[in-house]
């Protein structure tokens, strides 16, 4: 099952509050191409989860909802955040540990 870091909740939880969503609501990686190497996934803020999405949830209280195909993707994956140069925060999709 996907795994969160605690910058990646915080983010999550920022990201909803940014949007008005509230309780239920939570990041949905969605599978927008499916390639050899991997997927491309696409990332949305959504109000709740769709039928089948496979819900992961953190201390603090955000969601992350994987639909199947990004589950079964990211079934062994860490979901952090990470600055680029511009000081932007990006997700980024890491091997867990020992994987």
């Amino acid at each position: 099952m996907l795994a969160l870091t605690d910058a990646a909740a915080e983010a999550i939880s920022a990201l909803t509050a940014q949007e008005g969503q509230t309780d239920n609501g939570g990041l949905r990686f969605a599978v927008q191409a499916q390639q050899d190497s991997g997927a491309q996934l696409a990332l949305s803020v959504a109000p709740a989860p769709e039928d089948g999405d496979q819900v992961v949830g953190a201390e603090g209280g955000a969601k992350v909802f994987l639909e199947p195909q990004a589950a079964i993707f990211l079934d062994d994956k860490v979901l952090d955040v990470q600055q680029d140069e511009q000081g932007q925060l990006n997700f980024a999709v890491l091997p867990q540990p020992g994987h």
